[in-house]
């Protein structure tokens, strides 16, 4: 029997294409995430909202699902009445919803393509080489994005920074005060339950501050589960204001780290930041911004035009692909549309 591949495998073969910003198809369920737990709360309270969200984006295309363990934490549901067991069984289901979402949707493709059909996106083969054809001539092209009905969808486990805990958007603040200490005792019992519930990679998403990625390679030591490093950055530096060459570097020789990038950062900030990554550690980069407007916090609305949709979103990732990106997709305001495309076999540069 062939072994399974493994996550870092994938990576090695092929663009995985990731989903988009859980919150906002969420909220295009009808769902209100005005509570403080915002997306979290939706694991006690409506799961199978969950499970359709993460359904939309494998319908979409996408790879790997990010599931909605970003601001589920112990410290937070304890703050509305519950035990660390229940907490800890709510961490578990969100693996669980993402795999269902994912192994309903695989078993329908497999049905389709057993009567004839194919599924997914312009059918089963593989997509051309990104950025293919494109002139460069300068070593093998980077491998494609593949329709998403061929493959298996891998489950990341979200671990959101501390900041998602504190008012104000505290996750684009970064430097709480906390020691690398502090931080590690906050992290590492939502890693254990996570890691326990058998996801195929950690994702230490939206980091603010380099010191917390410490703490958070720190935390996930011995859990038996490979794990990406996604900073969110701005003006080319980390959200605390650190060096993104030195930040990156933080991950550098952990055999633990199969991945390193950013996410929930403007588009045109992506770019500069995968060169970085890939120069920093050698390693694949990860990269899912979001569309590129800004939330005005006085109007509770959404400003600007998106830099990250349908029609531009291919031929950035084409781009970033080149750079060494191996995880591509979106984040806040990035819907199962923008994933389509991406995924889509005859996308603009694809």
């Amino acid at each position: 029997m062939t072994p399974a591949r493994t996550f870092a495998q994938a990576l090695a073969d092929e663009v995985l294409v990731l989903d988009g910003g859980l919150s906002n198809q969420l909220e295009a369920q009808g769902c209100d995430l005005s509570d403080a737990l915002w997306s979290a709360r939706l694991l006690a309270d409506a799961p199978e909202q969950i499970t359709a969200a993460h359904t939309a984006y494998v319908r979409a295309g996408a790879r790997v699902l990010i599931t909605g363990s970003y601001q589920a934490t112990f410290e937070g549901f304890a703050r509305r009445g519950l035990s660390h067991t229940e907490a800890a069984e709510l961490l578990t289901r969100s693996i669980a919803l993402a795999r269902a979402a994912a192994g309903d949707e695989r078993e329908k493709g497999e049905k389709g393509e057993d009567e004839g059909e194919r599924g997914g996106h312009g059918g089963g083969e593989r997509v051309g080489g990104v950025g293919e054809g494109e002139g460069e001539g300068e070593g093998a092209p980077p491998p494609s994005l593949e329709d998403a009905g061929r493959g298996k969808v891998w489950v990341a486990a979200s671990v959101g920074p501390y900041g998602a805990t504190l008012p104000g958007g505290g996750e684009y603040r970064g430097r709480y005060g906390l020691s690398v200490r502090e931080l590690v005792a906050f992290h590492r019992p939502r890693v254990e339950v996570l890691a326990a519930a058998g996801p195929d990679v950690l994702a230490l998403e939206t980091v603010p501050d380099a010191v917390e990625a410490e703490a958070l390679l720190r935390a996930v030591e011995g859990c038996g589960v490979p794990v990406w490093l996604s900073y969110t950055v701005a003006g080319g530096r980390t959200r605390a204001g650190q060096d993104l060459t030195e930040a990156f570097a933080v991950a550098a020789g952990n055999g633990q780290v199969v991945a390193v990038g950013v996410n929930c950062c403007e588009p045109a900030e992506a770019g500069d930041a995968v060169a970085a990554a890939v120069a920093a550690t050698g390693l694949p980069a990860v990269v899912y911004p979001n569309s590129g407007e800004h939330w005005d916090a006085g109007a509770r609305d959404w400003r600007g035009t998106s830099a990250y949709g349908p029609a531009a979103a291919p031929a950035l990732a084409a781009a970033w692909a080149r750079a060494g990106a191996r995880l591509i997709g979106g984040c806040c305001r990035v819907g199962p549309e923008t994933i389509a495309a991406l995924a889509e076999r005859n996308g603009p540069g694809v």
